[in-house]
């Protein structure tokens, strides 16, 4: 982090207790290092904020209230309401707490503690064991908490008072911490404890503890003092008249600005093709050429293929999904003309499944399409309005994707094929008859570009 601190020039490289108290009336020092080298130049808020990786060992006490239905207790058959009494409405509150925070903002925490207390008279003392995790806004030396865990609450006690008897319990809390220095901080928790209501099926209640405790903190970073580095001494540069970064004992052309290896300008390149292209930059030296590399054209055509990939260089490709990578114009075959509509495919109602009598039009798609190996196509299936339209647009996928798997496994590579379901929305004819409604339900082929 960047530290500025108010100090006085002096031959020291570190700088001291003493020299601070003078730098208070001028002189601007900038220090560098991951702490200030005091930290009371810090305002006090900022002294002493959480930082990671620190342990806290700390002692506590407090007042517990615990809950009138309180189920801490050993049930005998033998005495009224079971041996059931309720404990002090009052009671102090002592233990310890040892917590590891890996991060500023959050942590690990195990306690134990007693509470000495009274039933009926009778001596009583609760305990506890438990843990939690700690989120806490570790930004100052003033720390706001909640934490949340788990644990045991116990009764000891003699038989007379409610005897021995141990229930798991939850807690919640919220709290402040203020770290005082380096070393101790200062804590407050209120906290509600949830454990088991008296009576069988009786629900939970609740127990509250206020807390006071005084911890000490372990793995804080030490600061670092500030160095201070002594500015080297002046040195004069030897002369440079052109500006170059040359120094003139060093430089062949002391007058003319220049490069390495020794400060004078570099000789003119050459362009041998007369293109207007120098040799350095020039891909090919010995053929006039165009922009960007001072080449021949090699595309003339404009077609984005590529001399020699073109066939046919001063014609551009005429891009419609059929050898579209040869450079030329041309024209999708006849044959797909033939599968716009694949007349004659007929499915069972309602079904994906085809009939046998489709399976001399597949084949003769199969045909097609293994005579022109480069051709990508569409197979789109259609239906009539008649029934839900979701429905009929999930069974034209199911046709449409019938006839890929046909053509798949009859030797048309999968990637050649696209599959789309069309439903209803793209009829040929009136669904108002049978007739047009029949048209209707169709495969189709596009051929895809």
């Amino acid at each position: 982090m960047l530290a500025l601190a108010l100090v006085a020039p002096a031959p020291s490289a570190v700088a001291t207790d003493a020299e601070a108290e003078p730098a208070r009336n001028g002189g601007l020092q900038v220090a560098t290092g991951r702490g200030l080298s005091r930290r009371r130049n810090r305002k006090w808020i900022n002294r002493w904020a959480p930082e990671r990786n620190m342990v806290e060992l700390g002692v506590y006490g407090g007042l517990i209230i615990p809950a009138r239905d309180l189920e801490l207790f050993e049930p005998s058959l033998s005495l009224p309401r079971q041996g059931f009494r309720p404990l002090g409405k009052v009671a102090p509150d002592l233990g310890g707490r040892i917590g590891y925070f890996p991060l500023r903002f959050f942590g690990f925490e195990l306690e134990g503690g007693g509470m000495p207390t009274k039933a009926d008279g009778t001596r009583a003392t609760l305990w506890t064991a438990r843990g939690h995790v700690i989120g806490q806004l570790g930004l100052s030396s003033f720390t706001p908490f909640v934490v949340l865990g788990a644990g045991a609450m116990g009764v000891s006690s003699p038989r007379a008072a409610v005897g021995n008897d141990i229930d798991p319990s939850i807690h919640v809390g919220l709290g402040a911490k203020l770290y005082l220095n380096r070393y101790v901080l200062l804590r407050l928790d209120l906290r509600d404890i949830i454990t088991a209501r008296r009576g069988v099926a009786a629900g939970a209640t609740n127990t509250i503890e206020a807390l006071l405790g005084l911890s000490v903190t372990l793995g804080r970073k030490r600061d670092r003092d500030a160095v201070i580095e002594p500015p080297p001494p002046a040195v004069e540069p030897p002369a440079d008249r052109d500006g170059d970064g040359f120094a003139d004992p060093e430089d062949d052309c002391p007058d003319v600005p220049g490069e390495a290896p020794r400060g004078c300008p570099p000789p003119e390149p050459e362009d041998r093709d007369k293109d207007g292209f120098t040799d350095d930059v020039d891909a090919c030296v010995d053929v006039p050429g165009i922009a960007p590399d001072g080449c021949p054209d090699r595309d003339p055509d404009k077609d984005n293929i590529l001399d020699p990939d073109d066939k046919c260089p001063d014609i551009a490709e005429t891009v419609n999904g059929f050898e579209d990578g040869d450079g030329c114009p041309d024209e999708v075959p006849t044959d797909f003309a033939e599968l716009e509509v694949l007349e004659g495919v007929f499915f069972a109602t309602n079904k994906d499944s085809f009939a046998k009598s489709s399976i001399a039009i597949l084949d003769r798609a199969v045909a097609t399409l293994q005579k022109f190996p480069s051709v990508r196509v569409e197979i789109s299936g259609h239906t009539d309005s008649t029934g839900n339209r979701e429905h009929n647009m999930g069974l034209s996928q199911r046709r449409a994707d019938a006839v890929k798997r046909y053509l798949v496994e009859h030797g048309i590579d999968a990637a050649r094929l696209e599959t789309r379901g069309g439903g209803p929305d793209e009829p040929l004819d009136s669904n108002a008859k049978e007739a047009g409604r029949a048209k209707n339900r169709r495969i189709e082929f596009r051929v895809l570009r």
